[in-house]
């Protein structure tokens, strides 16, 4: 059985976070609840959390089923024959990693405000080769919440580095809250968050989260830090680092929008459907996310790299040479980098997800 040019079946997961219930119910459970570690799954991982604990030592990692039966971690199966799942480009930018993290957020309440590090900043206090710039497209929306969904993305006008401290050093969240953009969302929604923006996922949202592979986030209340381990740094080292890592550009509301909302950019169309650039390279050079939405059949366009798909919405039946898959909502996946003659047939919407390298045109 040849296992390296046919799809992957991702295991589904959770990681961390209070909520999940939309995540369940995206799923397929319209019984699904709220719990403590449902919010935060990872989809697509080879790296771990941040100092992951010592009896889950590869927390976060994503799981796969491969066409045999085997169950591995995705990094054990990417291991097997590496050139031929990830491609000689993909492996002379990333070596074995994959240069992307995937994941499904579902925020019960509001996340705390936080931000990340550009790649600069975090090879400098981390020695992290990679920073953490992420995108967000609205799955859905709950309807049982205060008010509606909505997220904290980028500085007002008039921030500076000094007022951002000020508030800090006062641990007044709400202050820190009220310097940074509320933007209503609705399902379809994309944004891009670049290192350095503060940010927040607000309560109500289902979202799926394409990033750096990396788990570097920095919270903004006084010595917190969600993932990072900073406990045995000095205090000023600790608060250099984070206040640091935060740009300090203020804009209005509608050039704020113009900075870090997606301009959904359809790069293919036919009598099938079309695929649409959720993120690409006008924002960063490290990922892209498209949208595939296929009504009749249609081939996945070859990108030279693999790439982790999320079936969005609908039904259909994933052919390449040799075999095929059913595959409906949520269904979650590991393309290889060569399928061949690989395409789809239904009715069906995909989110697919791709490391930095990828051409469009």
């Amino acid at each position: 059985m040849d296992l390296f040019h046919q799809p992957w079946e991702l295991i589904p997961s959770h990681v961390r976070g209070k909520g999940g219930r939309e995540i369940g119910r995206f799923r397929g459970d319209p019984a699904a609840v709220d719990c403590a570690d449902g919010s935060e799954c990872w989809v697509g991982a080879v790296n771990t959390v941040q100092a992951p604990p010592a009896d889950q030592p590869y927390k976060g990692c994503s799981q796969v089923i491969l066409p045999d039966g085997q169950v591995l971690y995705l990094f054990q199966a990417i291991a097997m024959a590496p050139q031929e799942v990830l491609g000689e480009k993909h492996i002379a930018q990333y070596g074995t990693g994959l240069g992307v993290l995937v994941k499904f957020l579902d925020a019960q309440v509001q996340y705390r405000l936080q931000c990340h590090p550009t790649r600069p900043w975090a090879k400098k206090m981390w020695n992290s080769d990679f920073g953490k710039e992420e995108s967000w497209y609205i799955i859905s929306t709950r309807e049982d919440t205060r008010e509606p969904a909505y997220i904290l993305l980028g500085f007002k006008e008039g921030i500076t580095p000094e007022l951002w401290e000020k508030y800090y050093r006062k641990d007044d969240t709400a202050a820190l809250e009220n310097l940074c953009h509320k933007i209503p969302v609705k399902p379809g929604d994309a944004f891009f968050v670049g290192g350095g923006c503060p940010h927040a996922v607000g309560a109500g949202c289902l979202l799926i989260e394409v990033q750096e592979p990396s788990d570097l986030t920095l919270g903004a209340r006084p010595f917190y830090a969600e993932t990072i381990r900073d406990d045995d740094v000095p205090e000023d080292v600790f608060d250099r680092r984070l206040l640091g890592a935060y740009i300090y550009e203020g804009r209005s509301y509608a050039d704020n929008l113009k900075k870090w909302a997606s301009k959904k950019t359809c790069f293919r169309k036919g009598p099938w459907g079309e695929e649409i650039i959720l993120i690409g390279p006008d924002h960063t050079q490290y990922f892209s996310v498209t949208r595939l939405s296929v009504h009749g059949e249609a081939a996945f366009y070859h990108t030279g790299y693999p790439q982790i798909a999320i079936v969005e919405s609908g039904k259909g039946t994933l052919i390449w040479d040799g075999g095929s898959m059913e595959v409906s909502q949520a269904k979650e996946l590991f393309f290889p980098v060569d399928i061949p003659n690989f395409r789809v047939v239904g009715d069906v919407d995909f989110v697919l997800s791709n490391p930095g390298g990828v051409s469009f045109s």
